[in-house]
């Protein structure tokens, strides 16, 4: 399992802009409160791979933007899109 060096303020940047709490990041990434706490704390933190992208698809934003390889946009700090129903059940 690889892991990976992720930028803390980044994460914490982009969630509290989409008004995520951590309880809510933790429930959508199928994380631990405490384990979005520590990302978020930790002087450089450390996180498998596997998790930053739980972490990366709840936020809808690159993996590389949570590590710093890309640069942080205005659409990061925006309010993600509520999703659409593809399949024509919801109308």
């Amino acid at each position: 399992m690889n892991s990976v060096t992720v930028d803390r303020d980044r994460i914490k940047a982009i969630r509290k802009s989409r008004k995520i709490g951590r309880p809510k990041l933790a429930k959508l990434a199928g994380l631990t409160e405490r384990q979005i706490a520590k990302i978020e704390t930790d002087s450089a933190p450390v996180v498998a791979e596997n998790l930053l992208v739980q972490v990366s698809d709840a936020l809808h934003v690159p993996v590389q933007t949570l590590t710093g390889e890309f640069p942080l946009i205005a659409e990061d700090l925006e309010p993600a899109s509520a999703k659409k129903c593809t399949s024509g059940c919801c109308g």
